[in-house]
């Protein structure tokens, strides 16, 4: 999805209650489009440690305007679900794709991973 509104609409639609229930949760997924402003911005919390992330922000649950009580997990789950091909990456599934460069390790050279082997 393109616009974390589509994410709130799509969260009403599971779970009920309103946009406006939601789009704090899907805005703060997506904040990180400020940093860098294509799919690579999901590379900051667009996996299992930022559903966690997102719990600690706004709480366990929320409380929809329907009155029903909504585990903020399935919510930013849902978020990077529909942004991520259906399944919630780990960080480290990110981070792996990351090509090393020389100023990253002040100044030693690393081995490039061979993406062959790690990708079947």
């Amino acid at each position: 999805m393109t616009h974390p509104i589509f994410h709130a609409q799509s969260s009403v639609r599971r779970f009920g209650g309103t946009v406006e229930d939601y789009q704090p949760i899907h805005d703060w997924l997506d904040a990180t489009k400020e940093t860098f402003c294509d799919f690579r911005h999901r590379a900051l919390r667009h996996h299992a440690q930022g559903v966690f992330e997102a719990e600690r922000v706004f709480g366990a649950t929320i409380r929809n305007s329907d009155g029903r009580l909504v585990p903020t997990r399935y919510i930013a789950e849902q978020h990077i679900k529909e942004d991520c091909g259906g399944i919630v990456p780990s960080v480290s599934d990110w981070l792996s794709r990351i090509r090393p460069e020389t100023w990253m390790s002040r100044g030693y050279s690393l081995p490039v991973p061979d993406r062959a082997a790690r990708d079947p």
